[in-house]
């Protein structure tokens, strides 16, 4: 009989592949769970899994390698899919993907699952990731061979008593970990209609968020988030404590249109406040720290890290080297920034680096004022010398002069 390591989050689709798998495909399964902060009773997912049907249940604790190994990564990348998306289902998989291989190898299995539907961007993901990791293991797909509704399944569960938190009257499928929420599925999937308000945990209605606005202080060093309000603080701790203030003051709510990697456009609902701040202060860090063709470089590079990362291309040499460059970009990316917390609203209040590149007797206009004025002049001419050349030259029309409001 074939032994299938299965990805388990002891949601409805993975609870009902245990049991399903057995019945259709033979197979011994061995479902695990890695926790990467999506909280939880993770004695309860196994005891789920156990009265599914698996053989073994496995809970691996991975918050503070997945923080510290890849959400700082993507922290020091500033990487947002299509420029709103802090990759919170993304970034997760490809450490789930690391501990399936290496429970299939403790368990002697031949092949690893997981319960992605054939429309998602994690069946990709996780495929890609662990052919990666393994090319000798299969990967299996249950949830694309059933042919399942997500009634089907509640009903699956129901006849087998599987136990699950799912109903027909809150359908919602939500993917949590410490980046955030993943929220998709119901009314959602139509752009039209607004999230109701019972998807979102983790953050409040603006209309409920404290009136008092209220200031903390991340510190970074090499870009990385390392101290919270002057204390040294592990990230995965720093991020779970900055979800619970800033998502109180009503910030960190994403309601977007994305693309799939499948050539998809699915509307997606998200709820990511550390995440979101915490790329704004390392923004605004790296504003004093880098040297202007650096950081717009590396702004052109950044949508391409995010790409590779929504794409389940983590294990791939492209990212290792962008990576390699980032690192580099991040020598001096060290300092403090405040943010400050307002309804709806978390910005960048303040900004300090010890080797920062903001020189206050070159930037005033008071007594201190050490800019040399003299030699603007020359600069300004020589800068604008090749189109005034042209203008002279080749110009053949007087330039267009919009005019102005010419009524009353």
């Amino acid at each position: 009989m074939k032994r299938v390591v299965l990805a388990y989050s002891g949601g409805l689709d993975t609870s009902v592949c245990v049991r399903w798998m057995q019945e259709e495909w033979d197979v011994e399964v061995v479902a695990l769970a890695v926790d990467v902060g999506q909280g939880g009773d993770f004695e309860a997912i196994r005891l789920r899994a156990l009265t599914a049907g698996a053989i073994e249940a496995v809970v691996v604790d991975a918050r503070a390698e997945y923080a510290s190994e890849y959400v700082s990564r993507a922290i020091k990348a500033n990487a947002l899919y299509e420029g709103k998306y802090p990759l919170v289902s993304a970034l997760s998989r490809p450490v789930i993907a690391r501990h399936l291989v290496a429970a299939a190898r403790e368990f002697g299995a031949d092949a690893v699952a997981h319960g992605c539907t054939g429309k998602g961007n994690d069946q990709v993901r996780f495929e890609v990731s662990v052919r990666t990791l393994a090319p000798d293991l299969e990967v299996l797909a249950p949830v694309r061979q059933w042919g399942f509704t997500r009634r089907d399944s509640i009903e699956y569960a129901a006849r087998h008593a599987i136990p699950i938190t799912v109903t027909e009257e809150k359908p919602y499928s939500v993917d949590e970990n410490l980046v955030g929420r993943a929220i998709e599925c119901g009314v959602m999937e139509d752009p039209w209609v607004a999230p109701p308000v019972d998807v979102y945990t983790i953050t409040a209605a603006i209309t409920d968020a404290p009136k008092e606005a209220r200031e903390f202080i991340v510190g970074f060093d090499r870009g990385v988030p390392v101290t919270l309000d002057g204390i040294p603080t592990p990230l995965h701790e720093m991020i779970t404590e900055l979800n619970a203030l800033i998502g109180a003051y009503g910030y960190g709510r994403i309601d977007m249109v994305e693309n799939r990697r499948v050539g998809i456009k699915s509307r997606e609902t998200y709820e990511c406040p550390a995440a979101l701040a915490l790329i704004v202060a390392h923004q605004d860090l790296e504003a004093i720290t880098q040297e202007r063709d650096v950081m717009r470089e590396k702004a052109r590079l950044e949508p391409r890290y995010a790409d590779l990362v929504y794409d389940g291309l983590w294990f791939s040499p492209l990212r290792e080297a962008l990576d390699a460059f980032v690192d580099s970009t991040q020598r001096h990316v060290t300092g403090e920034v405040r943010m400050r917390l307002e309804p709806g609203r978390c910005f960048a209040a303040g900004r300090r680096a010890e080797r920062g590149l903001y020189d206050y007797e070159l930037a005033t206009y008071e007594a201190e004022d050490a800019f040399r004025h003299e030699d603007a002049a020359g600069f300004v001419r020589l800068w604008g010398l090749s189109v005034e050349t042209w203008a002279r030259r080749q110009r053949t029309e007087e330039p267009v002069v919009p005019r102005g409001d010419t009524h009353g």
